[in-house]
């Protein structure tokens, strides 16, 4: 069945699946067209990022989103920011204590609400051929992890309704610039010089926040290389900073 969208968006509302990330990526390789969100009240077989999977009662939020962007390179670090930025702006007037977390996290008030997974693939000439942006969001409940607290919105909101103001904040930045998504992303997130640790290849790296690379890549005081994918904590947790 098929629920309101933002103009220009097809928005699937599906009882069941077994996962939204892949239900848009089979449409994708099948060629849909793209601006296509699927919806699930319940999701089966969730996925998150690196591999884990993603849990998923009832009434909470999961979605995918297929676009085929021109670019000439799937660069899944701005997609990430862009896809936490759109997520934070649907979700703000909803809860006070809101706050990004990079790669793809939303936090409340330091606990995990949300989260992004990207999924891409280029054609033959090198050229970006689709992208796939799942968000899921705590609405109702919030699963118990065994490596970081979680959280869920303090009111009843219809996963529809945070659905399509996703689909109306992606439309709003979709065209900015990677420098302008970066800034828009850092307004959100922990301040500067927030003490994290990153976990890559389960070696654990400390530092100070220090901001992103063009690129959008993580920054740490006193690292010279930016790190481009990995856990992150807060050490110790921080308010968020609007």
């Amino acid at each position: 069945m098929n629920a309101a969208a933002p103009p220009g968006w097809r928005l699937q509302t599906h009882a069941e699946l077994d996962s939204t990330q892949a239900s848009a990526i089979e449409a994708a390789r099948a060629g849909d067209p793209g601006r296509l969100a699927i919806r699930a009240e319940l999701q089966t077989a969730g996925r998150g990022s690196r591999g884990r999977g993603w849990v998923a009662p009832p009434g909470n939020l999961n979605l995918s989103v297929l676009l085929r962007p021109a670019a000439a390179a799937p660069d899944p670090g701005r997609w990430a920011l862009l896809a936490g930025v759109a997520l934070h702006d649907a979700l703000v007037c909803h809860a006070a204590g809101l706050m990004l977390k990079w790669p793809n996290d939303v936090l409340l008030d330091g606990a995990k609400l949300g989260g992004v997974l990207i999924d891409s693939a280029l054609r033959a000439d090198g050229m970006l051929d689709w992208v796939v942006i799942g968000l899921g969001v705590n609405l109702v409940e919030a699963p118990d992890l065994p490596d970081r607290r979680t959280a869920c919105l303090p009111g009843r909101v219809a996963a529809g309704r945070i659905a399509h103001d996703v689909l109306a904040a992606l439309d709003a930045r979709q065209s900015a610039s990677s420098a302008e998504i970066c800034a828009a992303w850092m307004r959100r997130a922990h301040p500067l010089g927030t003490e994290l640790e990153v976990v890559v290849n389960q070696t654990r790296i400390a530092g100070r926040f220090d901001g992103l690379t063009p690129q959008g890549a993580l920054l740490l005081q006193g690292q010279a290389a930016a790190i481009s994918t990995g856990d992150v904590f807060l050490r110790p947790a921080v308010a968020p900073c609007c």
